[in-house]
């Protein structure tokens, strides 16, 4: 953000106040350029408070967006792509292709088990040389997945997703699995977020 503001600086600076334009209307017109220097230091001054202030704004909102609590940006009642511990991995890989999802909650009734991913399926199915239609997916599973609270914040989610290297949490309260969020969720969220915001501005500007 920093290189940006000084970068738009520079270039409004050096359109607005190239020596060579200044220099040729030295030459021919010296009577009057005392007033167009000023003139244009205004215009140079007021897009670099512009600048300035447009990144301040965002940088607070972007900080502030990250202190939203996960359960007002996902959808409550949304489907959960979840299969049974006894289910094959082959078929697990196939609702997973078919879905274009990463992961698959695994449930027994209403109670979570595990959950698997694409890595499980590289890691412990490909690389140990299983046969995916004879292997059911509760024993290529990772177990008692990390979960989080739906009160959790996209900041802090981010951040556990960043520092234990994982990718999907679900997210569970008293029990039950609620849904599961994923790192791509999250940044497709933030992204998505502070292009309404520019596009409000951009709008904004042309009213005035």
């Amino acid at each position: 953000m920093r290189k940006l503001l000084y970068k738009s600086a520079t270039g409004i600076g050096l359109a607005l106040l190239s020596p060579a334009a200044l220099a040729a209307t030295l030459q021919d017109e010296p009577a009057t350029i005392f007033g167009q220097v000023q003139m244009y230091g205004m215009y140079a001054f007021i897009a670099f408070v512009i600048v300035v202030v447009t990144g301040v704004y965002f940088m607070r909102l972007r900080q502030d967006k990250r202190q939203t609590p996960l359960n007002e940006i996902f959808e409550e009642g949304e489907a959960i792509h979840s299969v049974g511990p006894d289910t094959p991995v082959s078929e697990c890989v196939r609702l997973m292709t078919a879905g274009k999802i990463g992961a698959l909650i695994i449930m027994d009734g209403g109670r979570l088990l595990g959950i698997f991913t694409e890595r499980d399926a590289l890691n412990k199915v490909l690389a140990g040389g299983l046969d995916p239609g004879n292997t059911k997916v509760s024993e290529v599973m990772t177990r008692d997945p990390y979960c989080i609270g739906p009160t959790t914040t996209v900041d802090d989610a981010m951040k556990l997703i960043t520092r234990r290297r994982f990718r999907h949490l679900p997210i569970v309260d008293n029990g039950k699995v609620l849904a599961v969020v994923s790192s791509g969720d999250l940044t497709h969220w933030l992204v998505q977020d502070q292009m309404g915001e520019v596009q409000e501005l951009v709008e904004l500007a042309a009213r005035s």
